[in-house]
């Protein structure tokens, strides 16, 4: 770097002084510039520059009369090579008292590579930025959780200006709130220096749309301090054309329903749920009758728009959890779960009614009947090419008969829906009928011996066949939507007996009634309980409801309001059935239940099987820790009643002391009960 010290002689313009270094920078020898003084100089400056120093040389001394002062200034030399020198001039002024400069003493220097490496940096800066800003991909830089850069693109993409996301806004505020958590991971992971990978997520836009985005960040610094850098990209279309792709595998391009592919691996899933539950599911196998003459007569266009209709049209009496799929030609396939024999005879019967009616397609009113095969899991298979090849073979039978018909796999199975059927016109019978009576069965205090309560059990008495169990008819009930209003008068009966028992003077006991899953679920079902209390004159602490693991568990949230509800109305609850089901504790804690019954299957081999003690014992032990009640129903021997007083239970039920008595028939039990606990 070249540095030409110099003593100016301002009136004179002569240099007094001037150092070797400006032979180089002028081509000159040091003698000739002196001589010269500045009007050399002045010729070596680029127009402009030396009138704007002298300028500022003048300005400088105007302002600063009689003093010494310093000043710097920049200027542009045409050197002895004939390129041009950028000059960076150090001076002290000597100042006259009327404020003219009358000597200048400096140092010159000349500063060209800085400068030409600061217009390289800043060429590449403004290129850098023209390319950010170019770019067809969103662009930030982001520090302490904000963006302190944003390209236009990304600003074009979600929707916000510029000043709404400087420093004011980050990714946690462009994102669905279930990502939040998993990104502010990766921005501390970047703040960390770690190198980050490709990850996706749902951007949410100003206006609230959402649009897939791929991130990708690195770690890197923004003004001496950790920040990130990354890219944004739009992968709406990827993700379209992956849709589209999935369309293709999976769905028939004809219909838009499953095909075969989907309908395999959704019956798995269904496999695996039935399986894991306990359920069954419906396979139904549909063909339509004499299809081809459509196709043979008015042509394959006509045929692909039956297609279409048909398909519309089994869907729409279909529910949202089953699957229909075409399986290719004329041939339809349904998955029902959590169907059983009657109700998938029902959901047959109903889309035999939905063909029923003539399409209308391609300007012709065609009437198109269909077979229908049902094969039933797990009765009839357990994977879903066995069951599929049943309901294939029950579909032929369907034919064989007749066609526009259906046929269950198994001649029993069509027995079975037979009894199924009358079973269904007989309880819509009864129940208008007033066939349905109340049995109680005593509720026993292990301590005392004396009975507190009773469980309300519903009967049947079908005149046809007599007296008839809740385990042979409740399901259907439940398939066929009478669960409801049966539930309802059994509630209402409950209250009403145990007030008549109350008004005649009898020991003041309790009545437990069970509650069907879907009776619980029902809107308004806390007001029913209500309208039974109220219509009785029943007090409600003398009520406790009995809903099964399963149920309380189900839809936890919503089960809690509700028992809550009715915790508040005064209404004792129970959890029947327990170590049957599944139970989180921590929610078991927050429901306001005040009793556990020990399922029946636990205590029917108390006196032999060891797992079965080990498991009474840990569910009574549990309850006590849980400040619950613990009841055992089932118990039908003194032995059992030996074992469960040892293990502290309090509460007892079973055929032991009594089976499920019609109302007179307890009275004159309760009447001739002694303190042991025996008639």
């Amino acid at each position: 770097m070249q540095r030409v010290v110099y003593c100016l002689n301002l009136d004179s313009g002569q240099f007094e002084y001037i150092s070797g270094a400006a032979a180089s920078l002028f081509g000159l020898d040091p003698e000739t510039v002196r001589d010269a003084g500045v009007d050399l100089v002045s010729q070596h400056m680029l127009p402009g520059d030396f009138d704007a120093v002298m300028a500022h040389i003048a300005e400088v001394a105007a302002a600063n009369p009689g003093q010494r002062v310093s000043l710097t200034a920049q200027y542009r030399v045409l050197g002895a090579n004939g390129r041009v020198r950028h000059c960076h001039d150090s001076m002290t002024l000597e100042v006259d008292p009327n404020g003219k400069a009358r000597m200048a003493f400096g140092v010159a220097i000349d500063v060209s590579k800085r400068v030409r490496a600061d217009a390289a940096i800043h060429e590449k800066e403004a290129q850098f930025r023209a390319t950010m800003e170019a770019a067809q991909v969103g662009i930030f830089v982001l520090q302490d959780g904000l963006f302190r850069y944003v390209n236009p693109f990304l600003i074009r993409l979600c929707g916000y200006t510029k000043e709404e996301l400087l420093d004011k806004r980050g990714p946690l505020d462009l994102i669905v709130p279930e990502q939040r958590e998993f990104v502010r991971k990766q921005i501390k992971l970047r703040a960390a220096g770690e190198p980050g990978r490709p990850y996706e997520l749902t951007a949410v836009r100003k206006d609230g749309s959402t649009l897939p985005v791929m991130i990708m960040g690195s770690p890197t610094t923004y003004e001496g301090q950790p920040a990130s850098v990354g890219t944004l990209t739009d992968i709406s279309a990827q993700k379209d054309a992956e849709r589209r792709a999935r369309e293709l595998a999976d769905f028939d391009p004809l219909t838009g329903l499953p095909n075969r592919r989907l309908l395999n691996d959704r019956f798995g899933q269904l496999l695996a749920a039935a399986e894991r539950e306990g359920s069954e599911i419906a396979l139904i196998f549909l063909d339509l009758d004499h299809f081809k003459r459509v196709n043979d007569s008015l042509g394959h266009s006509v045929g692909d728009e039956l297609l279409r209709a048909v398909a519309n049209r089994l869907s729409s009496v279909l529910r949202k959890v089953d699957t229909l799929a075409r399986l290719g030609g004329d041939e339809f396939i349904i998955a029902l779960p959590g169907i059983r024999a009657g109700a998938a005879a029902e959901v047959a019967g109903r889309l035999l009614e939905i063909c029923g009616t003539p399409f209308s397609v391609g300007g012709h009113d065609l009437i198109i009947t269909p077979s229908l095969g049902v094969s039933l899991y797990p009765d009839d298979g357990r994977d879903f090419e066995i069951l599929l090849r049943n309901a294939d073979a029950a579909m032929y039978k369907a034919k064989e008969a007749g066609r526009n018909g259906f046929c269950f796999y198994s001649s029993e199975m069509n027995v079975a829906t037979l009894k199924y059927l009358l079973m269904e016109s007989g309880l819509r019978r009864g129940l208008g009928a007033r066939e349905f009576v109340l049995h109680y069965q005593p509720l026993v205090h292990v301590e005392t011996g004396g009975i507190i309560g009773v469980e309300a059990l519903i009967r049947w008495q079908n005149p046809e066949v007599g007296l008839v169990p809740p385990d042979q008819f409740i399901h259907v009930a439940e398939d066929i939507g009478l669960i409801n209003p049966i539930g309802e008068w059994v509630l209402r009966e409950a209250c009403r007996q145990l007030r008549a028992w109350q008004d005649a003077g009898l020991p003041t006991l309790m009545v437990a009634v069970n509650v069907s899953p879907i009776q619980f679920r029902q809107p308004g079902f806390v007001d029913t309980v209500a309208s039974a209390l109220a219509t009785s004159g029943l007090n409600p602490r003398f009520l406790e409801l009995e809903l099964t693991e399963r149920t309380v568990m189900q839809d936890a949230e919503h089960t809690l309001d509700t028992l809550l509800n009715l915790n508040r109305m005064g209404v004792e609850l129970a959890v029947d059935d327990f170590g049957t089901g599944y139970s989180s504790l921590a929610y078991l804690k927050r429901f306001p239940v005040g009793k556990l019954k020990i399922d029946r299957s636990f205590i029917r081999n108390l006196e032999a099987d060891m797992d079965d003690r080990a498991i009474t014992s840990t569910i009574l032990s549990m309850g006590r820790g849980l400040r619950l009640e613990v009841l055992a129903e089932g118990v039908e021997t003194q032995e059992q009643y030996d074992i469960l007083r040892s293990f502290g239970c309090e509460l007892v039920q079973g055929y032991h002391f009594s089976r499920p008595l019609p109302p007179d028939q307890f009275v004159a039990f309760l009447k001739n009960y002694n303190l042991t606990g025996k008639e």
